[in-house]
């Protein structure tokens, strides 16, 4: 870490990104380190429910809850990466506030552990501790090496807009917040059409057809609109924007390769973080040639 920490979170990584995406992580952590975010691993944390949500409720909730009690035992706001399991913690805690039936009847589980989680701890996407906590002015001056002549389709993703009232994350119908991170590095976030589409990755392994309709029309787009890469800060999305469109292009021929980035991995390599340990290698879609936009 460079310099003493100027706040500290716990770190909740979910399911999904250690077991598949652990080039999020490593990036993330070099990243947050830079900039003097303190990071607490808390063990105990377990699924975020969101699998359950429309088969238990009550399930999925209680799981969510555990976590937020966890955070909360430690006095910890929580840092999620992944949108999925940012919404989920958002929502849980929203219920367990506005139901007090729902509430007491968590807690009393919760309370065989010796937990209990009373709302007075804060849950948080990486984008925005980045944008909000640490701030923009603090990103600028650690940047070292801006990007020049790159164009980037910052996809935002669905589980971190809406509802707005829940996620409090950023305006769901022109949201700002993404584009204005990507621009720290020297990148320009392109103006693009389907920018708030959704994905695809909802409807892959139900409908696979239809999910890869959703992502070709969204690499279409982007690249129709001078994007050189597509940029996403979840998990469900990169796996869905990154190994899915190579299973897209495999099945279907012709170039649809449009490279995704996440972005600690853009913010790290301008930040002077090496691509080793940002993971570049890492991504199914090759993203090492983004290092030539690099100023060096």
């Amino acid at each position: 870490m460079d310099g003493k920490a100027i706040m500290k979170f716990a770190l909740f990584l979910g399911c999904t990104i250690p077991a598949r995406l652990p080039q999020y992580e490593s990036s993330s952590r070099s990243v947050l380190g830079k900039l003097g975010v303190e990071l607490v691993n808390i063990k105990e944390f377990n699924c975020c429910g969101y699998p359950l949500r429309n088969i238990n409720f009550k399930a999925a909730v209680l799981s969510s809850a555990r976590n937020l009690a966890l955070a909360e035992r430690e006095s910890l706001n929580i840092l999620v990466l992944c949108k999925c399991g940012f919404g989920m913690l958002k929502h849980a805690a929203h219920f367990m506030k506005e139901i007090p039936a729902l509430r007491k009847e968590i807690n009393a589980i919760l309370k065989k552990e010796g937990l209990t989680y009373e709302g007075d701890i804060e849950i948080k996407h990486l984008l925005s501790v980045l944008y909000h906590d640490v701030g923009v002015e603090v990103i600028k001056e650690k940047i070292t090496k801006p990007y020049t002549k790159l164009k980037i389709a910052a996809h935002y993703g669905c589980h971190a807009l809406r509802p707005k009232e829940i996620l409090q994350f950023d305006d769901p119908v022109n949201p700002t917040l993404f584009d204005n991170l990507v621009g720290l590095t020297g990148a320009e976030s392109i103006d693009w059409e389907a920018r708030l589409d959704c994905c695809g990755a909802p409807l892959f392994g139900s409908n696979d057809d239809l999910s890869m309709d959703l992502t070709a029309k969204k690499l279409a787009n982007a690249k129709q609109s001078g994007a050189d890469y597509l940029c996403d800060a979840c998990a469900y999305c990169h796996i869905q924007l990154d190994t899915v469109q190579g299973m897209l292009n495999k099945a279907r021929g012709g170039n649809h390769l449009l490279p995704a980035i996440l972005y600690p991995q853009l913010l790290g390599l301008s930040l002077g973080i090496d691509s080793v340990t940002l993971g570049l290698s890492m991504n199914k879609i090759d993203i090492t040639s983004v290092e030539k936009y690099l100023s060096i």
